[in-house]
Parts: C-alpha cells; sequence; structure tokens
C-alpha cells in the first residue's frame, strides 16, 4: 500500500519537478525575452496615448485614458519582475567569518532556486497579463484604424499654430531684432563654403517666425531659394520632391515627370542647384539625420550658399557639422514683460483699439501676460481668445483668472501644451522618466543638477554604459534634455556642466499633464490627509 503511495506521489510529482527544472533553465532567456518584449510594449502604450489624445468626445477619451492606465499598470509590473530577477541574480560577497559565511552559502544554495523559481512563475503571469491587456485594448480600441482617422478638429488647431509663424508681417513681430541681425549677417557675409545655421530654441519661442523673417528679407541676394517645413514625419523623397517643385514654381516651370526616384530627384535637385548661389529654410526639424537624406542635394558651390535649420534639438546642428559649416543661434531668452505686453495687444486689440491696449485693461493684460512667462506662442494664443470676450474689465479679469482651467478645456489653448508634449513623445523612454521627474519640484524651482542627478538614480531611471560611472551617464542625460530645450541652465559649474537648471512654466504644466496621465507618481496631501495625484 505504501509503495502504491509512492509510485503515484512520483507519477504526480515528477511532471512538476521535471516543469521547473525547465523553467529554471529557460529562466536567463525568459528575461531576455520580456525585456525585449516590455520595449516594444512601451511603443504600443505611446501609440495608445496619442489615440487618448486625439479622441474628440470626452468620455471616450475618458475610457481610452482608464484602458491606457491598465497598460502602464501592466508595464510597471514587468519592470517589476525583471527589476526582481536581476536584484536575485547579484553576487554577494559575506563579510562574515568564515564559519558564518559557510552557514550563508548553505541557505543561499536552497534559497536561491526556490527565488528564481517564483521569478519564473511570476514572468509567465507578467506575459499572460501584458497579452490580455494588450488585446482588451486592441478589441475595444483598434490602434491601426483609429491612428488613420484621428485628430479632426485639434490637428486642423495645430496645424494653424505650426503654419502661422509663416506668415506673420514683419510689423507683428516682437523683441527679434537683435537675433534678426546676427542671422542676416551669417546668411549674407563671412565664407564661401556652404555653411547650415541652426535657430534653436523651445517649442513656441519664435524660431520659425525669426528665420522666416529673415529668410524673406535675404532670399533675392541668392539665385535659387526654398522654404520646406520638415516635421517629425519626413520622408526623403518628399524633402527632395519640395525642394524640385520650389525651383520650378520659382522659374515658373512645369516640375519634370520622369523623376521618380531618391537617386533621380537629388541628382536633378544638384543639377539644378550646381553653380548657383542658393539658400534654403528648413522649418521644425526634429532629428539630425535628416542631414543624411538632403546633404547630397545641397551640393556645396563654394560660392556663400546658406542652409538655415529651425530645431528645438541643438544635436540636429552637431550632425550637419560632420560634413558642412556650422552656426548655431539659441533663442533661449523669453520675452520682456514690455514686449510679452505689446505682442499681447497686438494681438488681442488689432482689429478694436488699432493694437493698443485701453487704459482700464492695462493692469489685467499684464496680469494675463505674466502668466505666459515671455512665451510668444502662449502670448499669441491667449491674446487671439480675448477679442472673442467682451472687452470689459470684469470680463478680461474672469478671463484670467480662469486662464489654468482654459489650458486644459479649450482647444486654442490645450493646443500649447500639446505642441510642447510632441517634445516629449519624441524622447527615448529613459529620458521620459528623468523630465517628469521635474513634476517633483514647485514650478520656477531651480534644481542643483548634482541633486537631481543622483535621485535620477536612486530611482533607476538612469542605466549603466559600459566604461561609465552612472553620474557620468546621468549628466549626459541632463545635457541632452537641455539640448532638446526642454531644460533650462541657470547656471554652470567652473568646468562647464550644468550647476543648477530649471524648466519652463508652460514645460512644467505639460509635465505635470504627462504626470497625472500615466500615473507616473502619486502626493500625499497632508493637509487634507488622503492620495492624490497631483504634484504640489
Amino acid at each position: 500500500m505504501a509503495e502504491t503511495a509512492v509510485s503515484l506521489a512520483g507519477q504526480h510529482a515528477l511532471p512538476k519537478i521535471l516543469e521547473a527544472v525547465k523553467m529554471l533553465r529557460d529562466l536567463p532567456k525568459e528575461v531576455r525575452d520580456i525585456t525585449d518584449e516590455l520595449e516594444s510594449f512601451q511603443d504600443f502604450i505611446n501609440d495608445a496615448d496619442k489615440v487618448a489624445e486625439a479622441e474628440q468626445d470626452d468620455g471616450r477619451r475618458h475610457r481610452i485614458k482608464e484602458r491606457v492606465m491598465r497598460l502602464r499598470e501592466a508595464a510597471f509590473r514587468m519592470e517589476d519582475v525583471i527589476d526582481e530577477y536581476n536584484i536575485s541574480c547579484e553576487d554577494k560577497q559575506p563579510d562574515d567569518p568564515p564559519c558564518a559565511a559557510l552557514l550563508c552559502e548553505a541557505v543561499d544554495f536552497i534559497k536561491t532556486p526556490i527565488l528564481r523559481l517564483q521569478s519564473a512563475y511570476k514572468i509567465q503571469d507578467v506575459k499572460s497579463l501584458v497579452r490580455a491587456e494588450r488585446d482588451g485594448f486592441q478589441s475595444h480600441f483598434p490602434l491601426e484604424q483609429r491612428q488613420t482617422s484621428s485628430r479632426g478638429n485639434q490637428d486642423i488647431t495645430w496645424q494653424k499654430h505650426r503654419r502661422d509663424p509663416l506668415f506673420i508681417e514683419e510689423d507683428e513681430v516682437v523683441g527679434l531684432d537683435g537675433h534678426r541681425g546676427i542671422l542676416k549677417n551669417w546668411l549674407t557675409k563671412g565664407r564661401e563654403k556652404r555653411t547650415a545655421i541652426s535657430v534653436v530654441g523651445i517649442a513656441g519661442v519664435g524660431k520659425t517666425t525669426l528665420a522666416k523673417q529673415v529668410y524673406d528679407q535675404v532670399r533675392n541676394n541668392f539665385e535659387c531659394h526654398a522654404l520646406i517645413t520638415v516635421s517629425q514625419s519626413f520622408s526623403t523623397e518628399g524633402l527632395l520632391r519640395h525642394m524640385l517643385n520650389e525651383h520650378c514654381k520659382e522659374k515658373k516651370e512645369d516640375p519634370p515627370k520622369d523623376v521618380s526616384t531618391i537617386e533621380s530627384l537629388t541628382e536633378e535637385v544638384r543639377n539644378r542647384l550646381r553653380n548657383k548661389r542658393y539658400v534654403v529654410l528648413f522649418d521644425d526639424v526634429w532629428n539630425g539625420k535628416f542631414w543624411d537624406h538632403i546633404e547630397s542635394a545641397v551640393i556645396d558651390n563654394k560660392n556663400g550658399s546658406r542652409i538655415l535649420i529651425t530645431t528645438r534639438d541643438e544635436k540636429v546642428a552637431e550632425y550637419c557639422r560632420k560634413s558642412s559649416f556650422v552656426e548655431v543661434h539659441k533663442l533661449e531668452k523669453p520675452l520682456t514683460e514690455e514686449e510679452s505686453l505689446k505682442l499681447f495687444c497686438k494681438k488681442a486689440f488689432q482689429y478694436s483699439s488699432d493694437g493698443d491696449c485701453p487704459e482700464e485693461l492695462k493692469d489685467i493684460s499684464l496680469e494675463i501676460v505674466r502668466k505666459c512667462k515671455g512665451l510668444p506662442l502662449a502670448i499669441v494664443a491667449i491674446g487671439g481668445l480675448l477679442p472673442q470676450k467682451d472687452e470689459s474689465a470684469p470680463e478680461c479679469g474672469q478671463f484670467s483668472r480662469d486662464l489654468s482651467l482654459d489650458l486644459e478645456r479649450n482647444s486654442e489653448l490645450n493646443s500649447i501644451t500639446k505642441i510642447l508634449g510632441l517634445s516629449y513623445d519624441d524622447l527615448p523612454f529613459n529620458l521620459r522618466s528623468c523630465l517628469l521627474y521635474f513634476g517633483m519640484y514647485p514650478e520656477d524651482y531651480e534644481v542643483q543638477s548634482d541633486r537631481l542627478i543622483r535621485q535620477w538614480i536612486a530611482e533607476g531611471f538612469v542605466k549603466h554604459e559600459t566604461g561609465k560611472t552612472l553620474e557620468e551617464v546621468g549628466q549626459q542625460y541632463l545635457s541632452r534634455l537641455v539640448r532638446r530645450s526642454l531644460v533650462q541652465v541657470s547656471s554652470f559649474r567652473i568646468d562647464g556642466k550644468v550647476k543648477r537648471c530649471r524648466v519652463h512654466d508652460l514645460i512644467h504644466d505639460m509635465i505635470l499633464r504627462k504626470v497625472k496621465d500615466t500615473g507616473f507618481c502619486q502626493n500625499i496631501d497632508w493637509r487634507d490627509q488622503f492620495v492624490s495625484s497631483k504634484i504640489v
């Protein structure tokens, strides 16, 4: 009887034991697989988040965001499982006496397989969770279908803000005189070799307005000229064909019909620019690799040709430096209070008071302008809304008080944070968390870079890189955020590294929205003794 019981137990236990052995053997591969899957899943979450942002119906958008939050929670769980495994694999060197160390090794010999087996089961569970959440989202809100048809009026609003700076009259521009002089000098004087001139700055600071104004003033000094908006989703063929079409339009010719490949387009553009002095404005460049796509087409005739670029990322200019002379002009300083008020009044009162602020509205206008912190995009957008209001002191005062709320509910103002949010969306995932961490600090707070980087490291945002300390990698992360015009440097150390830094108030507002949407962190409000998602 006992032998039968043992035999039956063995028959049931043996498959389980063999399964456990197989899981332990396959565990390192499983961890590598879910690490790769995590990157893919994060891309999926990013696409799902864009679907939520583009949805016009409030109720449906709320439901999509709830599902996106479930996706993020699954991703967080996956990260936890990977971290638990990595910690369990760390070698521990005991400092105890030999006998105690031997005992610890014996305990670890028994405990380690158990912990590894637990990790293996957790990996199976989290893979099932991720699969279920991904399939659940796709069944309710298919990404392929939504991405081709979404955005609607919000896209129109965004495109309006994208195009408006290209059509501003010169007398509408405020605070750019000194910048114009520098760019005009670089464009029309100096070296004969082809030179790329980059205007770098935060979204909405006036890069496009400045570049277009200068381009219009100098283009007649060149034999050929073209203005091309690049944006995030450009194609090589599209850029080259646009350049060719601009040249044909200038010459009042029909574009050639037999040019269809990238090679033939490149050759056609080169031939038309050959031996000519030209200027090309590439507006809204996001990636330095765009230079690889057009560098061979914009031939260096050694006759003073110029390429003008607007970008949020200083790295774009560095990329061009591989094969061209480069000049970089940083548009960093916001408008002064006086300049901001002047720009606001030009926009808000252009049809009622000929651009002059009524005396009874000066204090309220100044109050509104101060909330924009010198950012032209915000000033123009908010100034454009005021004519829709009754121009009385009580009405304008209420508008000023409601401004923060309007940033959430008004499509015109909401587009400002969306435009700023594009810079966040373009970040690698490891830098996104680093940027969101600025939401832990109050508005206008200048943080010491050493302290900030140590906090990033403690949170696990900074990844190991061969031959570098975590502090060095953290410094690189901060420099990349600065180059992308998302973080502003308040002061430098003697060695040239960042000492203190901050983010613009509107960037801070965008960060707080992302913090809320992503569940990045929560704050316990001691005054009300409850957990809130709002960072204060």
